[in-house]
């Protein structure tokens, strides 16, 4: 049985005397004290300057305690992967920004952190298109019931409307805003424009509000219906001219202006699109 003076890391004095002789050394030496016959010192020095060795097997101590990874093209799986590397936390935080606009708080500066995700937007695209499609269902039912002439068939042509108005406009608006910034940041390089996939976020998160109005829709009073869609519109449109705004300002005021403006008008024509497919 060993005894307790066996059981010491006796390495430690020999790299600490190697650390004080060298401080600037990258070379990770790992010495490991073999309980064999012999008491054989066993070495292994990890090194980018190792002889004989491919240059795909050679990883410098930075890499590793980096944990750097490398990313593929866009035709890999894992250039996909990584969009939709995101957890809870960080979807509950966009979602939260997106219903909670504040003032000077730009939604891709503050939430998205340059880790755009398509996570949160598909799947606030698709619970939109059944939203609105069952509760215009629905809606429908509740007004026309007690009347004896009606006669209820479920109306699944709504998810049809609903889905093409829905990612047509998430997804063919942030490309042409992408693609105009783009070109006014090549035509002046003072212009700060944003990338596609940040785009494509910040209008994939602003359309959260209307899952949860879209669902009061079944209450048969029409004017608060429209009233709901205009907080909604108000909401998610000061998301898109807070993030968007800081990108045009430095422009002629003529083309800032007519920029936030068709921001806004599309806004509230997919507004008007997914309500009056909800009551059809």
């Amino acid at each position: 049985m060993a005894s307790p003076n066996d059981l010491q890391f006796q390495e430690f004095d020999e790299a600490a005397d190697l650390l004080s002789a060298d401080p600037e050394a990258t070379t990770l030496s790992v010495s490991v004290t073999s309980t064999r016959a012999g008491g054989e010192d066993v070495k292994l020095d990890l090194t980018d300057e190792e002889e004989g060795l491919p240059e795909s097997l050679c990883y410098s101590s930075k890499n590793l305690l980096g944990g750097q990874k490398s990313q593929g093209g866009f035709w890999t799986f894992e250039y996909y992967e990584s969009l939709f590397n995101v957890d809870t936390v960080q979807v509950l935080d966009r979602v939260k920004g997106s219903v909670l606009p504040l003032p000077g708080r730009n939604f891709i500066k503050h939430y998205l952190r340059s880790n755009p995700d398509l996570y949160g937007p598909f799947w606030i695209c698709v619970t939109l298109v059944f939203s609105v499609a069952i509760s215009g269902n629905l809606s429908m039912f509740l007004t026309q019931m007690g009347n004896p002439a009606f006669h209820y068939r479920p109306q699944f042509h709504r998810v049809t409307i609903a889905a093409v108005i829905i990612f047509m406009y998430a997804w063919l608006v942030p490309v042409a805003l992408w693609g105009f910034l783009t070109w006014r940041q090549s035509a002046d390089r003072q212009v700060k424009g944003y990338s596609f996939l940040e785009t494509v976020c910040v209008y994939g998160y602003s359309l959260f509000i209307y899952i949860p109005t879209s669902i009061l829709w079944i209450i048969p009073f029409e004017w608060l219906r429209w009233m709901l869609i205009l907080v909604a519109m108000v909401i998610s449109g000061s998301v898109l001219v807070l993030t968007f705004w800081p990108a045009v300002r430095d422009e002629a005021k003529l083309i800032a202006v007519a920029t936030v403006v068709a921001i806004l008008l599309l806004h509230t024509l997919l507004a008007v699109g997914c309500k009056v497919s909800g009551s059809q």
